[in-house]
């Protein structure tokens, strides 16, 4: 075993970008719970966006444009939820389920032909000046634009929920569909809105797997990230803040033990490889551990569905 190896800064550079996807994914995914809907579609997006994106990029030399479509792709399917579940009134849990098996089933469809072909690849920012700083400059500004947009995204999804009418409009939405109702805001409009953000996010996320992370298409690659963003959200009490921090521990725990694999570790590969995912909720159940504090967090109408006649 050689931890010698493992260099520190490498290691903190990789977590931004193994976060990324599942930062994504969470973040479309509390603003869905903020507006008082269930998603449990958010793997299905995911892995749509996934091939979506890949496909696209492959086609026509562009990542930007396999970003675009990806962000269709998980927009469409999101929408084919808010459908089923606002209008229809369908159930959201059996919905989201359905629609995960679905996407999965498209993509595996979709990506036959792909197996083996590596996509454009996404060009770098590096911010002048600050690139060059020792240390900091390699740790956070030598990323491709997607790291930056997700953190951006984030602080710009606190700022809405916290600062804006709109934002007090979703949450209002989330708290009590039947008081907003009552106060003339449409209901349906603004769930259907926030789930296809949500989805739009979750296709996001699923294309920074094929084209960056893992620059190639494999079913089922997405490996259970839509169910850990799901996890985050809910562990990290609906905080944008506390999302962000969910991502990071993931992301950070992951690449930690693909590097403890490569130094050659005395540990089973089996036990390293679910070890990101136990860490991970371990210590979000411990950050939600006041019950009465997360439950006042909780959006009080999520999973109810909204009858307009009520």
């Amino acid at each position: 075993m050689d931890l010698s190896a493992i260099n520190p800064l490498v290691l903190v550079a990789s977590l931004m970008v193994a976060a990324t996807p599942i930062l994504l994914a969470a973040i479309g995914e509390l603003v869905v719970e903020k507006a008082g809907v269930l998603n449990l579609g958010v793997e299905g997006m995911m892995i749509t966006g996934a091939i979506c994106g890949f496909a696209t990029a492959v086609e026509t030399g562009s990542p930007l444009l396999g970003f675009l479509a990806a962000f269709a792709g998980g927009a469409a399917l999101s929408l084919v939820f808010g459908v089923l579940t606002q209008v229809f009134l369908s159930n959201q849990v059996a919905t989201g389920l359905a629609l995960t098996l679905f996407g999965l089933g498209l993509s595996s469809l979709m990506g036959q032909g792909y197996t083996g072909i590596k996509p454009p690849p996404t060009a770098r920012i590096e911010i002048p000046v600050l690139a060059d700083l020792p240390v900091v400059g390699r740790i956070l500004f030598q990323h491709d634009w997607v790291v930056y947009a997700s953190l951006l995204l984030v602080a710009a999804v606190w700022a809405f929920l916290r600062y804006t009418r709109a934002g007090l409009v979703l949450r209002a939405v989330g708290e009590s569909h039947d008081a907003a109702h009552a106060l003339g805001y449409k209901v349906v409009r603004i769930r259907i809105l926030a789930i296809l953000f949500g989805g739009a996010c979750a296709g996001l996320g699923g294309a920074y797997i094929s084209l960056v992370r893992v620059p190639q298409w494999t079913d089922g690659m997405t490996s259970g990230a839509g169910w850990i963003a799901l996890a985050i959200v809910v562990f990290a009490s609906w905080k944008a803040p506390r999302v962000l921090l969910g991502a990071y521990l993931f992301g950070g725990v992951a690449v930690l033990q693909l590097n403890l694999q490569a130094a050659g570790i005395a540990i089973p590969v089996e036990y390293l490889s679910m070890a990101p995912y136990l860490i991970t909720i371990l210590v979000l159940v411990i950050m939600s551990a006041d019950r009465s504090r997360a439950a006042l967090n909780a959006p009080a109408s999520l999973g109810r569905s909204f009858h307009a006649s009520s």
